[in-house]
């Protein structure tokens, strides 16, 4: 795998507003920060929501910035190592990158796999332990079938939140800060609730809101959504489905539904994502996910977590729209809502300039509030 040159943010910072307390306590003042460049038109139609949805968070604003002066050069970054882990008997793959620092484990979103985190492993494992793992269905892990679990749902955040743990107690052997986009931020919320000792941190970027999820669904209209999923799953529509999806084409058409900046969706990108997808077994995990509308939902996860969590947002998503996810910076965990301008649905990869800055200060506000501690025994395989 290539190794990437990204160059980081420089930042001029104005506060606007004052600090919110809360009628149970006063609360160390959180910011929403906003990231301010060139609008960019925005064709998609996104809903408006009354201003009680909106956060009232002071507000950070950041000016300008500049990427001509990169400060890490290619010569800095640390190698990326492609490791196996075994778990439950089921073979993971992962990418691991830098040997000092506070771990990050970084989580991927529904159809994508580590390597959607090329353009992040190599600079953040200048002064971090950087993970990025296939979560099992996904990627090189294994794909086990579905149905080979009767009527128990194999695929759910439940099982991808603790393959996450147990990742972190084997491998990583310390406290972790989870880094997720889209579902992945579902897997890392689970799975800082189960097991609240290791995560040290949560940061969601373009977080799925989960909008084809049963309870969001008019009453009326669920019966038909869980009979449409039943086709899917267990007739041959859903196999010709998933063949139309799996193709260069449409990979990359979709890619460019969700990037804004379409000169980010390389030929690299769509092998990295469409490659894994023709494993063997990908199309039960395809079909067995899209037609999983039940598990948790972000506003339900969001009040339970013990960590802090950090919400980044490109503001260009057509999937997830910031003008509902604004909503998630009203939660007492959530320190700071950040808008990321002319982005879209995966920030990471379109725009690693601005999310791999607001990882480091993440980590770096938040490292130091406990010791970090070893957490179990194990190898790798």
């Amino acid at each position: 795998m290539s190794s990437w040159e990204i160059p980081v943010c420089k930042t001029d910072l104005h506060f606007h507003g004052s600090s919110r307390t809360s009628s149970r306590r006063r609360r160390t003042p959180t910011n929403y920060l906003e990231i301010s460049q060139p609008t960019f038109h925005n064709s998609i139609f996104l809903p408006k929501l009354s201003t009680s949805s909106i956060s009232t968070k002071s507000k950070i604003i950041v000016n300008s910035y500049s990427a001509d002066n990169p400060t890490n050069t290619l010569e800095q970054q640390p190698p990326v190592h492609s490791c196996k882990w075994k778990w439950r008997d089921y073979s993971i793959r992962y990418q691991q990158c830098g040997d000092t620092g506070p771990a990050l484990v970084l989580v991927h979103g529904f159809g994508a796999n580590s390597d959607h985190w090329r353009k992040n492993l190599p600079v953040l494992g200048i002064s971090h332990r950087v993970y990025s793992i296939d979560l099992i269905g996904y990627g090189y892990s294994d794909k086990p079938n579905p149905r080979n679990f009767g009527l128990t749902s194999f695929y759910t955040f439940d099982t991808w939140a603790s393959q996450l743990n147990d990742f972190c107690n084997e491998v990583v052997k310390d406290e972790a800060f989870f880094i997720c986009n889209s579902i992945g931020g579902l897997v890392g919320l689970q799975a800082a609730i189960m097991e609240p000792q290791i995560c040290k941190g949560v940061m969601l970027i373009n977080i799925s809101l989960r909008m084809l999820h049963i309870k969001k669904q008019p009453p009326l209209g669920r019966p038909l959504i869980k009979g449409f999923q039943s086709l899917l799953r267990n007739t041959g529509l859903g196999k010709l489905f998933f063949r139309t999806v799996a193709t260069p084409q449409s990979v990359r058409n979709i890619l460019c539904q969700c990037y804004n900046d379409t000169s980010q969706v390389t030929e690299e990108l769509v092998e990295k994502i469409l490659l894994p997808g023709l494993e063997p077994g990908a199309v039960d995990v395809f079909l067995e996910f899209i037609c999983y509308s039940d598990g948790p939902l972000p506003e339900e996860l969001l009040p339970l977590v013990k960590c802090p969590v950090l919400i980044a947002w490109g503001d260009k998503d057509p999937w997830e729209p910031i003008e509902l996810g604004r909503a998630y910076g009203n939660f007492d965990t959530v320190e700071d809502f950040v808008a990321l301008p002319g982005v879209g649905h995966c920030p990471q990869d379109e725009a690693p300039h601005l999310v791999n800055p607001l990882v480091e200060s993440f980590v770096e506000r938040h490292s130091a509030t406990r010791a970090g501690v070893s957490l179990g025994s194990g190898s790798t395989v």
